[in-house]
């Protein structure tokens, strides 16, 4: 069956990125003329990737939905794609065999399980499922992160708290990077998640609900999931600086991720967060 949502997609994205370049970039030369659109006109990306003019319009309007994989490849290097970026490409049209990953397990995780593994942590750590929703943290996590546990059950969830919850945002010194990233990552998790009402409910809330979000998306952005720096405020006006890690497929399922803060070497992390919980320790009944 033809898959017309992700062929619009893939139009979409190949366009937003022959829009971000100029035929400068790819070394050809410009002509004095006044260019009509912004960015390499469709023959001239058609001519880079060796294919038709009339190919390649077809991919944008969607009229073209099974590119082979030489042509995918073709287009990721005349657009400049980066890893993630190619990727996304061949999820769109689902001819990565490395991006075929085992559906999520239907029953549901064992949270005790879980807790037990988050706990072993002494770096903040939580785990998420594929719709990045938490289901275990450690203490670590509740004293940087954010007091999850006095969160609604609906509430914990990483994309909805980092657009939605003023608290956090304040909280969180460099939002407006995590902020592109995660929204870059839901771009990346759509093509994967379009048949998931939960994913869908979440980002259209989103899209509804936060103008910051909407204009994030419209920059056309795709991360996979990888290294991310962030650095927290405290209440006491300490900052803490953090590096993401995230570990996927855990217990052999694939749905589940987790996540771990490791100190930023030389910015006193690790010593200030030594200090945070052997006090908490000492406060603890």
């Amino acid at each position: 069956m033809e898959n017309h949502h992700s062929s619009s997609e893939l139009g979409e994205f190949i366009k937003s990125r022959r829009y971000k370049l100029q035929p400068e970039d790819t070394g050809i030369k410009s002509f004095p003329s006044r260019r009509r659109t912004p960015g390499l006109r469709r023959e001239e990306v058609a001519y880079l990737a060796n294919v038709s003019v009339t190919y390649y319009t077809w991919l944008e309007q969607g009229r073209e939905r099974n590119p082979s994989p030489e042509v995918l490849s073709n287009i990721s290097q005349a657009l400049q794609l980066n890893e993630d970026e190619r990727k996304h490409l061949f999820d769109l049209v689902k001819r990565d065999p490395v991006s075929n990953r085992t559906a999520p397990r239907q029953e549901q995780p064992d949270v005790g399980f879980l807790q037990n593994l988050v706990n072993q942590m002494r770096y903040p750590s939580f785990i998420a499922n594929e719709v990045a929703d938490l289901i275990a943290w450690n203490r670590g996590a509740e004293l940087i992160v954010g007091d999850f546990g006095q969160l609604p059950e609906s509430r914990r969830n990483m994309v909805m708290l980092t657009f939605l919850d003023s608290a956090y945002r304040e909280r969180l010194v460099n939002w407006e990077d995590f902020a592109r990233y995660m929204t870059a990552l839901t771009r990346a998790s759509l093509v994967r998640n379009k048949d998931n009402p939960s994913f869908m409910k979440r980002f259209e809330s989103l899209k509804r609900s936060s103008k910051d979000f909407v204009r994030f998306w419209q920059q056309h952005e795709i991360r996979q999931k990888s290294a991310v720096p962030v650095r927290y405020l405290l209440p006491d006006g300490q900052e803490m600086a953090f590096t993401i890690h995230c570990a996927l497929v855990i217990d052999n399922d694939p749905g589940l991720h987790w996540c771990f803060f490791v100190p930023t070497p030389g910015s006193g992390t690790e010593e200030r967060l030594a200090l945070l919980l052997a006090q908490d320790t000492d406060l603890a009944p």
